[in-house]
């Protein structure tokens, strides 16, 4: 519950937007009408309406059970994809469970994605591929993210801090899952093209690369400390707030991978997916807004993703592309920061 509420007091990372790097170029001639823009993609196999998914965020307390309806509502409506908070406290508590069953009942139609931290897969070891399954039945899921979150649990103070074997557990759980699709989701840092390559490697079917722009975990995190008194914690969460690889540049050096790619971090505008989706991405990951518009009325998810929704096929119409790979293809420039971010990303890789 803490951590909802500190999402919702605007936890975000304090530069500027990397989205301003990313300019799309302009088609006087679309040569199209706006309504034959089409925003449908294949992704976890099944077919989307859009490429969206509304990003796991909340569950495990009273307050969630009604965000999650809410959500789902929005998800099946606009068919996009949805994921679920961390379901570790449902494993511990499974009267908590209808907190995230609820989406299912409410979407029937919608992709729906279960959700575990890799801190609780390497710490049931042998047990892991019971817990990931019982996760993916509590939502009849078609799919399950296992989040990354190192920055986060550094700065929590009862955090886990031994992720060593997380790619070999990865690898295991892809296996024992399979055919079901397996994501890795960063959590707010984003992925390093070496990280990247190992768990294209370890068998991962599409990758959420969470990337620095959004909501700051580390914040949250240092603030929660600041609440009880733990100062050395309280000031990393400050000092970490802007860390990682900011979402352009994660977005556009993971699909090079051959994975899908969700880009998530700061994608507050359908002209912000707009770009996502040129440098690469397969969809693109909302948090926050949505969840903030859910809290506030309880259809504001819904009427929140059709405005999100219509912008981007605005500004693809914009682009003269018709569909998502259209929009791959467009003429795009990248300036600033994001700029020196891939060329020497790209100058330490040899490319």
């Amino acid at each position: 519950m803490q951590h909802l509420e500190f999402a919702l007091a605007d936890a975000q990372t304090q530069r500027p937007s990397p989205w301003s790097d990313i300019e799309l170029v302009h088609c006087a001639l679309p040569e199209l009408a706006l309504d034959d823009v089409h925003l449908g993609v294949t992704a976890l196999g099944a077919q989307l309406a859009a490429p969206v998914v509304i990003a796991g965020m909340t569950g495990g307390h009273p307050r969630a059970e009604e965000l999650n309806r809410r959500l789902a509502r929005a998800a099946q409506r606009h068919g996009v994809a949805m994921g679920v908070g961390s379901q570790r406290a449902a494993l511990e508590r499974p009267e908590l469970a209808a907190t995230y069953s609820v989406a299912r009942e409410a979407a029937p139609d919608t992709v729906l994605i279960a959700n575990l931290g890799i801190g609780q897969v390497l710490q049931a070891g042998p047990d892991a591929e019971r817990m990931l399954r019982a996760c993916v039945e509590m939502i009849d899921a078609d799919a399950i993210a296992v989040h990354l979150n190192a920055t986060e649990e550094v700065v929590q103070p009862e955090g886990d801090h031994d992720f060593a074997g997380a790619t070999a557990a990865l690898a295991a759980a892809a296996r024992a899952l399979h055919p079901l699709p397996v994501i890795a989701k960063e959590t707010g840092s984003g992925l390093a093209p070496g990280v990247v390559d190992r768990l294209v490697e370890a068998g991962m079917s599409a990758l959420d690369v969470g990337g620095r722009g959004g909501t700051s975990f580390a914040a949250i995190e240092g603030a929660r400390a600041a609440q009880i008194g733990d100062d050395v914690r309280a000031r990393l969460g400050d000092l970490l707030a802007d860390w990682g690889i900011p979402t352009p540049v994660t977005t556009a050096t993971a699909a090079r991978g051959g994975v899908p790619v969700i880009a998530a971090g700061g994608v507050r505008t359908g002209v912000d997916a707009a770009k996502a989706l040129a440098l690469g991405a397969t969809m693109v990951g909302v948090g926050q807004p949505v969840l903030q518009a859910a809290v506030e009325d309880p259809h504001g998810a819904e009427r929140w993703l059709e405005g999100f929704l219509f912008e981007l096929r605005a500004t693809m119409f914009l682009t003269g592309s018709c569909d998502v790979a259209a929009l791959r293809r467009a003429p795009r420039v990248v300036l600033g920061a994001t700029r020196q971010w891939l060329d020497q990303l790209e100058a330490a890789e040899g490319r």
